[in-house]
């Protein structure tokens, strides 16, 4: 089949999962083209050359280390009308040579949008749909409500009515709607490959480099070894080793690792539950899916959410650790078969259901057929 595949470019844990997936869809036979923007364009084309279209997206604007949803507002309404224009200009590229017959969407936006101008059939693969399509087994605090029916608007007013849901998610809820999937977090081949083992390091990832005081905070447990990615430097004060990002040197820490040290995020902590190593979550305020990550890393047994990082949470996370260790050992995951499966699958009904020989031609919004 002809795919669409779209991605956004906030962040680079969309850009690695979509990586697997469109290598599956390429390595069983289908003809995949890609949208996305910013980092994700830049890795997804050095990926698949020649497969990759530009396009602006959308960007979250942060107040310290939270979202501000006033800015975000703002910067969108700012660039939203040009970067529209450049967008649909992208498209009338792809459909010069380029007619797809499904899209496919990691909470992109405007391959959502060409769809349903083209009267595709959509499918949804991200974990950000859980919020709006299962039912939560975790209680949100007074202080967290107004996040939660915030995200749950913007994820109702993503992707609405699409032909297939897979929602991807490390743990298990029920689900709220239909035609929706639960299947295992995408894992990329390089953590599938790697070999966990148990060394003496914690691995510290802070991707709001803003946080200063990290290393005094850390240097607080000068018994502890700690690895800290996120301030892309190369230092070393005592028991704290800031590292330079290497994606070798990264995995290998992550994969010798006693245990994790993260925010909310849900790439980060599916690789660190897949490898079994115990999770300290400290989301970033105002982004209620990375509170809910947090919120059901503790409810599992996983590890501790914590609201900031300070060297008493650290010390009470780090005391648990055996019985981190043994929820964990618990968790089986074979690789992303469960998804692959299920998408083949779905694919290969779409194909029998939209014939694009008994498609009549639609207009769309630039007046071509």
């Amino acid at each position: 089949m002809k795919i669409l595949y779209g991605v956004p470019g906030e962040g680079l844990g969309h850009a690695t999962r979509s990586k697997v997936v469109i290598g599956h869809l390429l390595a069983q036979g289908h003809e995949v083209r890609v949208v996305s923007s910013s980092r994700a364009y830049t890795m997804l084309a050095a990926a698949f050359p020649g497969r990759v279209h530009e396009i602006r997206g959308f960007h979250l604007a942060y107040n310290g280390l939270a979202v501000s949803k006033l800015r975000t507002a703002v910067l969108t309404l700012r660039t939203a009308p040009e970067d529209l224009r450049v967008n649909f200009a992208r498209y009338r590229e792809l459909l010069g040579g380029f007619e797809p017959e499904v899209v496919v969407s990691d909470f992109e936006s405007f391959s959502f949008l060409f769809a349903k101008l083209r009267r595709l059939p959509i499918v949804s693969i991200d974990n950000m749909q859980i919020i709006s399509r299962a039912k939560l087994n975790v209680t949100v605090p007074k202080a967290e409500r107004e996040n939660y029916r915030v995200a749950k608007s913007i994820v109702r007013a993503k992707l609405p009515h699409s032909r297939h849901y897979f929602v991807t998610t490390f743990f298990d809820l029920p689900l709220a709607k239909q035609r929706t999937t639960l299947v295992p977090p995408i894992i990329r081949p390089e953590i599938l490959a790697a070999t966990p083992t148990k060394g003496s390091h914690v691995l510290v990832y802070q991707s709001a480099t803003t946080q200063q005081n990290l290393v005094p905070l850390l240097q607080q447990l000068p018994d502890q070894e700690f690895r800290v990615y996120g301030f892309n430097k190369q230092e070393s004060h005592g028991n704290v080793q800031l590292c330079a990002f290497s994606e070798a040197g990264f995995i290998a820490d992550l994969a010798s690792a006693r245990a994790v040290v993260t925010n909310g995020g849900f790439s980060l902590i599916s690789e660190a539950v897949f490898l079994h190593k115990p999770i300290c979550a400290i989301p970033i305020p105002a982004q209620f899916e990375q509170w809910l990550n947090a919120a059901e890393v503790q409810q599992m047994g996983y590890g501790r959410h914590f609201e900031a990082i300070t060297a008493d949470s650290l010390r009470a996370f780090l005391y648990g650790l055996s019985n981190f260790e043994t929820a964990l050992a618990n968790y089986r995951q074979e690789g992303n078969a469960v998804l692959f499966a299920g998408l083949d699958a779905l694919l290969k009904d779409i194909a029998t259901e939209y014939l694009p020989s008994e498609a009549a031609p639609q207009k769309d919004s630039w007046g071509g057929e």
